[in-house]
């Protein structure tokens, strides 16, 4: 080794470090703090916003008030939107003064329009309940988009020095200017929180967490009432009654999965109510009438249990036509509204797949028993017909 060589653990040191800087990718650098602008703007403060992969650049003047904003995000999907709102009185999305920006389909620029939220059933493109000014828009090269504007903060907010901010992203603007709907997914609920405008520091509400609590209580319970149990005991009430050892066990077991699932329904359902009432202007039509026509569908068969006729009474057919139609309805609804429920909440991908394995196996057991059953009552009616009748000469006259 030559005098001018570095010591053996120099070097070992020097190319650890250059093997990490190598392995560090730019993209797992980006932060806000390495973004730029076409027009070179500079703000006292960056935040990388928890949700929808979204970044805040603003600056407080304190003496006017003044709040100058960049916001950075990705829309949902090409020619979707993207909106960045204050709001001055909740700290949910129905209240919001909002900024919006998108790429026109005509022209291709990017245009920014205020939007004032009242509710969520009235979205309107209109002037905010105060003032904003020097508002532009411009398109990233990563495909992101950037809200530019200056906005007067009210005297009540400005006073305590925090605002309630909301950012989301949707999929598509309407030729007409109008909104189309985004996802409804964790990260598109839990997209607000509060900004200290002072120390430049922002908060994320708990209050989604105990809502999202309340959703995946409320599918868990209807996914095991609805779309595992009651499907169960029909099995155990068409498949195990043809055997005759299983009688009455197989009454029984039907009863209980049957009352158990609907005591789980129908707590899931209430829980669904509640949702229903905290969340004015977000309605699932179709699943909430699903859920209301399984509620009084179930309620109705479980009155099955105490007005059930013996079997040689003559209204028993009757009772047999009501209580297995109204069993299939319930397991067809139920199961479907189970898959709406699921593409409602949008939980990680495992979940509806471990459901789909569930409905697909008792699906095959069923197939299976079906086949069996079918065996087992042919081989008894030809026992029965094959059987010699009681009497002189072999049954013969």
């Amino acid at each position: 080794m030559s005098p001018s060589s570095p010591p053996p653990l120099s070097s070992a040191v020097f190319i650890c470090i250059s093997f990490l800087a190598l392995m560090i990718s730019p993209s797992a650098a980006l932060t806000c703090s390495s973004q730029t602008f076409t027009h070179n703007q500079v703000y006292s403060n960056c935040l990388d916003l928890p949700y929808l992969s979204s970044y805040l650049h603003f600056s407080y003047n304190s003496s006017n008030t003044t709040l100058s904003i960049a916001f950075i995000a990705t829309p949902s999907k090409s020619g979707g939107w993207i909106a960045w709102a204050i709001n001055p009185k909740a700290t949910g999305m129905a209240g919001s003064q909002s900024l919006v920006g998108y790429k026109n389909s005509t022209t291709g620029t990017v245009q920014v329009h205020t939007y004032d939220i009242s509710s969520y059933s009235s979205i309107v493109a209109k002037d905010l309940s105060f003032e904003v000014w020097d508002k532009t828009a411009e398109s990233r090269r990563d495909g992101s988009l950037a809200i530019f504007a200056k906005i007067k903060v009210p005297a009540d907010l400005a006073a305590s020095g925090k605002i309630n901010q909301v950012w989301q992203v949707g999929p598509s603007v309407g030729t007409d200017g109008r909104l189309d709907k985004h996802a409804f997914a964790v990260s598109n609920l839990q997209s607000k929180g509060t900004l200290d405008l002072k120390s430049g520091q922002s908060s994320t509400s708990s209050g989604g967490d105990d809502r999202l609590k309340k959703k995946n209580i409320h599918g868990i319970l209807n996914a095991v009432s609805w779309g595992i149990l009651f499907p169960l005991g029909a099995m155990i009430a068409r498949y195990i009654r043809t055997f005759e050892s299983a009688d009455p066990a197989w009454f029984y077991l039907h009863a209980f999965c049957q009352v158990s699932a609907y005591a789980i329904g129908v707590a899931g359902w209430g829980t669904g109510l509640k949702l229903g009432s905290e969340s004015s202007g977000i309605t699932y039509s179709t699943h909430r009438n699903i859920g209301i026509a399984l509620f009084v569908l179930a309620t109705v068969q479980i009155f099955a249990l105490f007005i059930r006729p013996k079997k040689d009474h003559k209204y028993r057919f009757y009772w047999n036509v009501y209580h297995h139609s109204f069993g299939y309805a319930i397991l067809v609804l139920g199961i479907f509204n189970v898959f709406k429920g699921i593409n409602i909440l949008k939980p990680e991908d495992k979940w509806k797949t471990a459901y789909m394995i569930v409905i697909i196996a008792l699906g095959g057991i069923s197939l299976l028993l079906e086949a069996i059953t079918w065996v087992v009552v042919l081989k008894r009616k030809s026992r029965k017909s094959t059987k010699p009748c009681d009497g002189y000469n072999n049954g013969q006259s």
